[in-house]
């Protein structure tokens, strides 16, 4: 039970590991592009290819899907990123339970952005945990974790790359030693909640530290994608890291290196609006910058009528 990306290498190990499966369950084609199609699912796309039985109903709250669920006699149901509630009769339908990849160290980051959140707090590690699934949101006890070191300069993307990979192996290992795992209830100690990422957090403050401004760019690259605005154009920053440097909010210190509140943030990638992302040595070719982003001076105006400069 998946339906992004992030999903498609556990469906290819559980195959790769010899288990049948006896249906793959993700949400439903959406439109899209410009003729808005109806576009499946990476999960979808990659079990097609793989010849196996699809199921992508709109809710499973309803007895007929419920029922048709529980028709397969699954042993057991593997679920990560799947996007819809498992109602009660669902998780108890699996002989052996439903079992869910979550991309933190539990109870760290419960909830739908955890690859975004570990990195935008500054955390220095993150992981994957295999879980017993039960009503509460993420709240089930904890069948195995396994931990990875953030670097300075990850992204979401390369985490959630890396995670991706991290519980597709963790799955096939706990379901080999499924008899052996001891399910460790999570601690109250600790609980944090990764918030669905809303759009309004994008716009990057010069005025923060430049940790907080370099962990907010990782965080969100590739999306949505922190951005800012230079000299009226909406611009993405895909990739950052700190560095030495100082000056008013906002000021270009060189190249593509920005003051912030406290200290500078070099941006390595971005992408300019209505155009593709670029590493910066490739950017800025023909592209001069401002003397300071988001700012109306940044832009000379002429001078006004009889005004001799």
């Amino acid at each position: 039970m998946g339906t992004p990306d992030f999903s498609v290498p556990v469906l290819d190990a559980l195959v790769g590991a010899g288990h049948e499966i006896a249906a793959v369950y993700c949400q439903p084609p959406r439109p899209a592009g410009r003729g808005r199609k109806q576009r499946p699912s990476p999960v979808h796309r990659r079990a097609q290819e793989l010849g196996l039985a699809v199921r992508h109903p709109h809710s499973l709250k309803g007895a007929d899907a419920q029922a048709e669920f529980a028709a397969f006699a699954a042993e057991a149901a593997v679920v990560v990123a799947y996007g819809l509630i498992l109602p009660p009769a669902v998780l108890e339908a699996p002989a052996r339970g439903c079992l869910n990849i979550h991309a933190s160290l539990l109870p760290r980051w419960r909830g739908a952005a955890p690859i975004q959140r570990a990195i935008m707090a500054g955390d220095d590690e993150t992981g994957v945990c295999i879980m017993q699934m039960e009503a509460g949101l993420d709240t089930g006890p904890v069948l195995l974790r396994k931990a990875v070191p953030i670097g300075p300069e990850d992204t979401a993307g390369d985490l959630h790359d890396r995670l991706s990979a991290l519980g597709a192996a963790a799955i096939v290992e706990a379901l080999a030693r499924l008899d052996a795992l001891t399910p460790e209830p999570q601690p109250e100690d600790g609980v944090t909640h990764a918030a669905k990422i809303d759009k309004a957090e994008a716009r990057i403050d010069w005025s923060r530290p430049a940790p907080e401004v370099d962990r907010l760019i990782r965080g969100l690259s590739p999306f949505p994608g922190a951005w800012c605005e230079v000299a009226g154009e909406r611009v993405k920053l895909l990739r950052s890291r700190q560095v030495a440097g100082a000056g008013a909010p906002g000021e270009v210190l060189g190249g593509f290196t920005v003051a912030c509140g406290e200290g500078a943030v070099e941006i390595t990638r971005a992408q300019r609006q209505g155009k593709r992302a670029l590493p910066v040595s490739e950017l800025l070719r023909g592209w001069p910058l401002p003397a300071r982003f988001g700012q109306r001076q940044d832009r000379i105006d002429p001078p006004a009528p009889g005004h001799r400069p």
